[in-house]
């Protein structure tokens, strides 16, 4: 019959196994058969181990992100992704604050949803499609981090030169997503639709670079640097537009639970303020910026996305890092700004992807539910470094010198005026606010041409004239009352030399006074 063994047994035999295997290891260690651990890389771990000890778990601000540069702000401050000592957010506001490396899209909502992280990110036009998914959580936008300038882009095949090339056309795209978003603007942009286009889903841009490589699409949305990859990869293909142009149409964000916000007001305000100081660093000095690309490079090439310095300095040049006074503009708390803000580029999109049946307009808040605006209100940032954005400064450019530069999208808008005029009317200025302003603004480092034309009837010379006069009128509204830049402007008239109808009937005639709108490379 088996005995029980003993206490005194039971830790002897422990001690014996404990002391054989850690006998064992050292000897493989002195052979070279395993790796020592007083390696660099174990090193390394073992310290953020050790770093990360000494937080409970609650004390932590925990951000989850994706690879993509927008997030430096915070993450050139905390001096790396780990809580520690070194930490600016530590040192100087006594919180410690992790980020966490969500690529998988599914996984970093699980992990919102089961407080694995506190804030998340998301991007403000993207938000509605899954704000009424998370609406058991109260999800709220905090804070802005970044516009993306150049890191979303859509690649074309041989052929295709504009957007309205793209008319029947196969496009990859990853739906609901900034990748869409940003194709949805630029579809619009060129007078097309998403129904004149044939969407080939796919569950991520880095997929859909792939496809198009494999040239089963004519175009795809892709992040960089998948662009230049599929253009090195598809001879005689070329980037149609990013957002280098379309430079306030992806805007990423950070959520929260509303109720976690509340009782973290105190730790939220100071990682905002942490945040934009970091930020306002990297924009205003150089020093900074490359002491961020090699924060970046480092934390991503450790968490198995091998990166360089270069390529890290790459990923900053494609996106604008938000300021405190960019904030202020997002939420609406700056009545002399004129460009997108939040509100306006999350009800677009909440109408835009409800009318193309992608969720229910009833499931999705109102963007006064969703903003979060007191840490921007609340926070005590002064110095010019933290002064908003400032808009593009355009060159003067006369009309011979832009009316024969390529177009990359062109909108007709038909404003009516009456016979021999060219003042707008009231109706006129409506039209245009309602078809264009918000694509003028939204691809803000567009040139716009805006072409006026006529029927035939007159001379040709005076509706030449006429037509000229008709576009500066609309030039001169989009200065005035949107703030845009003169010098944007390249201003074209065609009289009846552009007809798009007979000018045999009523209705033809009708069709040819139009005004074309077209965004134009700088």
């Amino acid at each position: 019959m088996a005995q029980k063994l003993t206490t005194f047994s039971k830790f002897l035999i422990v001690a014996l196994v404990v002391g054989g295997a850690a006998f064992a290891v050292k000897y493989l260690q002195s052979k070279g058969i395993i790796g020592n651990e007083s390696s660099s890389d174990t090193g390394k771990k073992t310290e953020r181990n050790e770093t990360n000890s000494k937080y409970k778990n609650d004390d932590v601000v925990k951000v989850g992100v994706v690879t993509w540069g927008g997030y430096a702000g915070g993450q050139y401050f905390n001096e790396g992704f780990e809580a520690g000592e070194k930490s600016r957010f530590t040192k100087e506001y006594g919180i410690p604050v992790e980020f966490q490396v969500l690529d998988d899209f599914e996984a970093s909502r699980n992990a919102f949803r089961s407080d694995e992280v506190n804030l998340l990110w998301t991007t403000a036009d993207a938000f509605p499609t899954e704000a009424g998914g998370l609406s058991d959580y109260d999800p709220v936008i905090v804070f802005q981090a970044d516009w993306s300038r150049g890191g979303d882009a859509c690649v074309v095949r041989r052929g295709i030169t504009k957007v309205s090339d793209l008319k029947g056309k196969k496009i990859a795209v990853a739906e609901m997503t900034p990748s869409h978003s940003f194709l949805l603007w630029l579809l619009d942009a060129g007078g097309i639709s998403a129904k004149d286009v044939e969407i080939v889903p796919q569950a991520s841009a880095i997929d859909a670079a792939e496809v198009f490589k494999s040239q089963k699409v004519d175009a795809a949305v892709v992040w960089s640097p998948d662009d230049i990859l599929c253009t090195k990869a598809v001879p005689g293909s070329r980037i149609l537009e990013s957002t280098r142009s379309a430079t306030n149409i992806i805007a990423d964000v950070f959520i929260a639970k509303r109720a976690w916000a509340e009782a973290n007001r105190d730790k939220l305000q100071k990682l905002y303020e942490g945040w934009m100081i970091g930020a306002a660093e990297i924009n205003s000095d150089p020093a900074a910026k490359r002491k961020a690309a090699e924060i970046l490079a480092r934390e991503f090439t450790d968490r198995g996305t091998p990166l360089s310095n270069e390529e890290s300095m790459q990923m900053l040049d494609n996106v604008r890092l938000c300021t405190h006074g960019d904030n202020r503009n997002f939420f609406g708390l700056n009545s002399d700004y004129k460009g997108v803000n939040g509100n306006a580029l999350y009800s677009r999109m909440s109408g835009t992807y409800s009318s193309l049946g992608y969720m229910e307009a009833s499931s999705v808040p109102n963007w006064r539910r969703v903003a979060f605006p007191s840490l921007v209100t609340s926070a005590n940032l002064s110095g010019t470094e933290h002064n908003a954005e400032g808009q593009k400064q355009f060159t003067k450019v006369t009309t011979d010198e832009g009316k024969d530069r390529e177009a990359f999208a062109s909108k007709q808008v038909s404003i009516s005026f009456r016979s021999g005029e060219f003042q707008l009317d009231e109706n006129a200025k409506y039209i245009i606010d309602k078809e264009f302003v918000e694509i003028a603004k939204a691809f803000g480092s567009a040139r716009i041409r805006i072409e006026g034309n006529t029927d035939n009837v007159g001379s040709r010379e005076s509706n030449v004239a006429l037509s000229q006069k008709r576009a500066q009128s609309v030039a001169n509204y989009l200065v005035r009352e949107h703030g845009m830049s003169s010098n944007r402007f390249i201003v074209v008239g065609n009289g009846p030399d552009k007809p798009v109808a007979p000018n045999t009937t009523d209705d033809g005639r009708s069709k040819n006074r139009r005004t074309d709108f077209e965004l134009v490379k700088d």
